[in-house]
This record gives C-alpha cells, structure tokens and sequence, in this order.
C-alpha cells in the first residue's frame, strides 16, 4: 500500500478552487455587452458648447453597422438620428463642386463647405485665394429632440448626392432619421458664379425635433490672410450686414464689437478684397453677430501667418408645421462693386464706399468711370488719366480760389490801415472792414468756399481707391501691386506708424503736397487779417503747410500705391495750374482796377447786410453807453 500523499491532495484542492472561482465570477453576456457598451460611450464623448451626445468618427470607423451592440450604443446617443451614423456614408469624406471661377469641398461631416478655392485669383505670395480651408470656417445648426437630446449638425454625418440641373451641379447632403425623414442642405452652382442657390430644409422631422425649443443656426469664420500687408487688410476687413428690409450697417472696424439686429437678410464676412456671405429670402428673426480683431493679439512673429478677424453669427430659425424651409444663397468671391450690384440685392452696401454724398460720387461717377478706362488702360495709366479729368473738371472752382486770394492781396494794404486806424476799437474795426469788402466785392470766406466744394470728390476717392478691386495685382512702374505698398526698400527694423519698408510714392506726394500748398495756403495766411482775440490763421496755415506732408509720408507709406499714385499726380497738376493762373491768367493790376470801379459805385445793401450792420451799430452803441 502507497503512502498517502497530503502534499498532492492539496495542490488538486487548490487547483479546484480556482476552476471553481473562475466559473463562477466570469461575468454573464449580458454583463460583457453593457460594459462593451460603456467603453464604446466613453469613446463617443465629445464635449460640445450644445451637447456632448455626438456622434464622431472614431465610432463609426469602428463599428459595422450589421454590428448589433454599435447599434444601440449609438441608439444611445443620438436616439432618431442614430440612422445616420450606421450608412456607409458614415464617414469623414468631401464631394467636390466646382464651375470655371469658384470649387467647393462639402464635408460628409456637418455637410458644410470645408474648403472654399477661386480658381481664377492667387495671393501675394502666389497660392490660390481660399476663403475656407483647414478648419477656419464651421457651419452648424443646434437643436433639441422630443426625446431630450441636444444635438449639433456639425458632429453628424450627412449622405451626400451629387446631379445635374441643366449644367449646374447640385449637391444635396442629407442627415437622415429614416430613408425619408431628413435633414437636407441642398447646393447648386451655377457656371461662371460666384453665388451658389443654398436650401435648408426638414422632411418629416416634426415627430423628431422639438420645435417648442430654439433653432439655431451658427456660422464661425476667421478670415484667411491674402494680402502682402496683413494690417492694411485687416483695416478694411469688417462684417456688415442688412436688417428690417434694407437698413444696412457694419460692426466695429476695430476690436471687439456685437449686436442683436432683427430681421437680418444678409451678412458678409468681408476681408478686403474677397467676400463670405449668407442670404435669405425669408428674414432671420433674430440674430446675434460678433466680430473679433484677431491681429491686436497677434505678435509681429505671428503676422506671417495669422488669421484678420473671427466673426461669428447665431440666427435663430422659425419651423413651420414643424419643419424647416429657407430658400438662402450663399457667395464666395470677390468683393468687387459691380459684380455685386449685379445681383440686384443691394449688395454694394457691403463695400466700404462712404456715406452720404461721399458714396453717390463712387457708385455714379468714379467707378462707372475708372471702370471704363481699364477697360482699355492698365491700371496706373488710368489712374493719371481719370486725376488729370477730375482736376480740369474741378479747375473752374479752383480758379475762383485763386481770384478771391488774389483781391485778398489787393486790399491787404488797406485792411491793413484799417486795423491801424480802429486798433483800440474792435467793433468799429470789424464794421470798416465789412464794409470794405462789401464795397470790393471780395470775401475771405471765398477763397475757403471753393476748398469746402473739393472735399466731397476727396474724401470719395479716398474711400474709392482701397476699395478698387481693379487695382488688385496691378503693377505700374516701380510698384508690383496698385492695392499694396510700393516697397523700394527694406529696413531691419520697424518704425511706429511708418511700418519696416519704404514707399516712394508717398514721399513723392508728400513732396508735391508742400509744394502745392505753399503756393496756395502759405500766400493766403499771409493775406489774411489777423482780428483781435482770433488765433493767427498764418501761422495755423504755416503749421498745415508742413504736418500735411508728414502725415501723408507716415499714414500712406502702408496705404495702396494707387491712392499715393493719386495724390502725386493731382498735386502736380495743382501745381502747373497754380503757376498759369498766376502768370498768365490773374492779372493784379486789372483785379485792382475793377475794385476801385466798384468801391466808387453806389452799392445798394441787402437784406441780410443791412440787418448785420444794424446789429453791429447797435452792439457799438451798447458798448458806448457802458463806457460812459
């Protein structure tokens, strides 16, 4: 008989034990497939500003949608919607629409243009002009189902489409509950345009969405750098929109602005030259924009490569029966006057042409005018040419200047006697000189009068040139680029207001602006009276005469070369016109005779003079009375 070996019983009890626990806290199926399931949401968890039950790629490139537990994990999240992401389609993908002048990519996700390319422009640096591209543009919508979910079109996935109506490519992307309970963005191109046809609508979602919770539609942009100086663009890079049936208005062109407009028809995120706009046929109702000035955060290093400003906008959509139905546009291209006027809703109001009178002078003269001569000129020579007509049209009124000027010097003398005589009477002296200049008929407010007439047609070409999409590009002489900096120098370090480079054609101007005014204003302070208590016009005068060129040198030395190029050549031909009226026009002896001719004529008083002389006489009296 063996010997009983206790060491081999309590390894084969020990090993029992073990089986023995293993069978029996090895988890049931039902266990594995809620933990399965718990894993699966962990992954799914996606915070968003609206929702964190989204559904993303990692998911679905992970689960088969024939896969039962992936089906009600994403049951699970999206509820109705979870239809969409178990199609095939499920998936991070682009359809691509393009005509001859404009390509779009269109996401799978969110079914929203994810890249937006003019095929027919490039930068400064010569790369393709991209409006979208790398994520800087989101398009969403938010809302909340019957069931109490949270949801955001942008984290879901679409089914995309792609046919043809006549030669215009249509692409319809649709988030689908069911085969035929959707949500559809429906875009179709038209050849050689830059405005898409853009529908927004809902089929037999009323039973899904709860209406009875706000809609809400958000677009998020930062606008792309194009231009050689990123400050220069961002100057005239501004988000302006229309509201309650045709009022237009524009956020802060600096820093940070935001408003609540009702009504809200259109909206561009304009980045100087290019445009991004949304517009409805049927008003937002209420809508929330938002404008960021991303470059007062930026550092010179980050210059090279930063973004203009963030824009945003939240519009709030208004379901009928339920359901969705908003026939919009969409335009990606150039920010150019009359191809926007083309679309007859009043798009030209998104240009920054003036105010007023200011902006009639752009849109009815200049640009119809500009527009005509490079139709046949490169662009610098039509800009001497249309100076050159607006100085000859404008040389009547100059010349009436320099007539009063010229009376001005003629009764300097005896204005000056005047003085002398009534020196400790200033009311006595102003009546004596009235009357003389009545009596004359000269006026110091004559020689400004002309002036004043000049700034309207000043100011709109100063609004007009930034804004010259035909001068983008355009090289004239030593300058590459009309709607940049004609940079003839480099310098290793950057100077405040005046920038790292320098431009001749301001200091040109700013050459030929002394010169005219020192033939203009400097004659005129020195013929005008300086009346007791009055600060000395000369010397005001004197001051302009050399801060103009100063802040013409410092101001547009990172301005368009065309608006420099401008003022060079207007301030040239002042300059030939001051010195033929002078010499061979303006005779002084004549004006002085004819002053004399009139000083001896009976000189019958108005209306408004006798009234001023009454007041003065009265004012004299007064002040008589009080003396004694």
């Amino acid at each position: 008989m063996k010997k009983f070996d206790s060491t081999s019983v309590i390894g084969m009890l020990l090993m029992g034990a073990i089986i023995l626990y293993i069978m029996y806290t090895r988890p049931t199926p039902e266990e594995i497939q809620a933990k399965e399931e718990a894993k699966q949401e962990q992954v799914q968890e996606v915070p968003t500003p609206a929702s964190s039950t989204v559904a993303t790629q990692e998911f679905t490139n992970t689960v088969s949608p024939s896969d039962s537990l992936g089906r009600s994990a994403l049951q699970n999240r999206l509820g109705a919607f979870a239809y969409s992401g178990t199609l095939p389609t499920a998936r991070e993908d682009v359809t691509v629409i393009k005509n001859d002048v404009l390509e779009l990519e269109v996401s799978n996700k969110g079914g929203h243009i994810v890249k937006a390319t003019l095929l027919n422009y490039k930068t400064f640096d010569s790369i393709p002009v991209y409006l979208i591209k790398d994520g800087n543009s989101q398009f969403n919508i938010s809302f909340s189902t019957t069931d109490n979910r949270n949801l955001n079109t942008k984290d879901l996935f679409f089914e995309p489409a792609l046919s043809k109506n006549g030669d215009n490519e249509v692409l319809t992307m649709r988030l689908k509950v069911s085969p035929t309970e959707y949500l559809e963005y429906r875009y179709e191109l038209k050849q050689g345009d830059y405005m898409l046809d853009f529908g927004l609508q809902t089929q037999g979602l009323a039973r899904v969405i709860n209406t009875g919770a706000p809609m809400r539609l958000q677009w998020d942009f930062q606008g792309i750098r194009h231009a050689k100086s990123i400050e220069y663009e961002n100057r005239y890079t501004r988000l302006t929109y229309e509201y309650d049936d045709g009022k237009t208005d524009k956020l802060g062109q600096v820093g940070d602005d935001d408003e609540i407009r009702k009504d809200l028809t259109w909206m561009n995120y304009r980045q100087h030259f290019f445009s991004s706009m949304l517009l409805t046929d049927t008003p937002f109702a209420e809508a929330k924009l938002y404008s960021n000035d991303l470059l007062k955060k930026a550092t010179d290093a980050d210059l090279e490569t930063a973004f203009t400003k963030e824009y945003k906008a939240d519009l709030l959509l208004a379901p009928k029966n339920g359901e969705l139905d908003y026939a919009m546009n969409m335009y990606y291209g150039p920010t150019d006057y009359k191809i926007l006027k083309e679309y007859d809703r009043n798009l030209g109001e998104a240009m920054p042409l003036g105010w007023g009178i200011f902006g009639f002078l752009n849109k009815y003269l200049v640009i119809p005018f500009f527009g005509f001569l490079t139709g046949f000129l490169p662009a610098g020579i039509a800009i001497i040419i249309m100076t050159i007509a607006i100085k000859l049209l404008l040389s009547p009124v100059q010349y009436k200047q320099y007539v009063s000027q010229a009376k001005m010097k003629v009764l300097k003398p005896e204005i000056a006697a005047i003085s002398e005589k009534y020196k400790d009477n200033a009311m006595k002296k102003q009546k004596e000189t009235m009357a003389l200049y009545s009596k004359a008929g000269a006026s110091p407010a004559a020689g400004c009068l002309p002036a004043l007439l000049q700034i309207p047609v000043f100011y709109a070409l100063f609004t007009f040139f930034p804004s010259a999409f035909e001068l983008r590009g355009k090289s004239f002489l030593w300058a590459n680029d009309l709607s940049s900096y004609d940079e003839i120098a480099k310098l290793p370090f950057k100077i405040p207001f005046y920038g790292d480079h320098v431009s001749l054609f301001p200091i040109l101007a700013a050459v030929t602006i002394f010169f005219s005014m020192r033939l203009t204003t400097g004659n005129q302070a020195m013929q005008q009276p300086t009346q007791e208590g009055m600060p000395d016009m000369g010397k005001m005068m004197k001051y302009m005469m050399y801060f103009s060129p100063l802040l013409m040198l410092f101001f547009f030395n990172n301005y368009a070369s065309g608006l420099s190029l401008y003022y060079f050549i207007s301030n040239l031909i002042t300059i030939g016109i001051i010195l033929v009226i002078k010499k061979y026009i303006i005779d002084e002896d004549k004006i002085k005779a004819k002053i004399e001719v009139k000083k001896a004529a009976p000189k019958k008083q108005g209306r408004f003079q006798k009234k001023m002389a009454e007041i003065m006489e009265q004012a004299e009296k007064q002040k008589n009375a009080k003396g004694k």
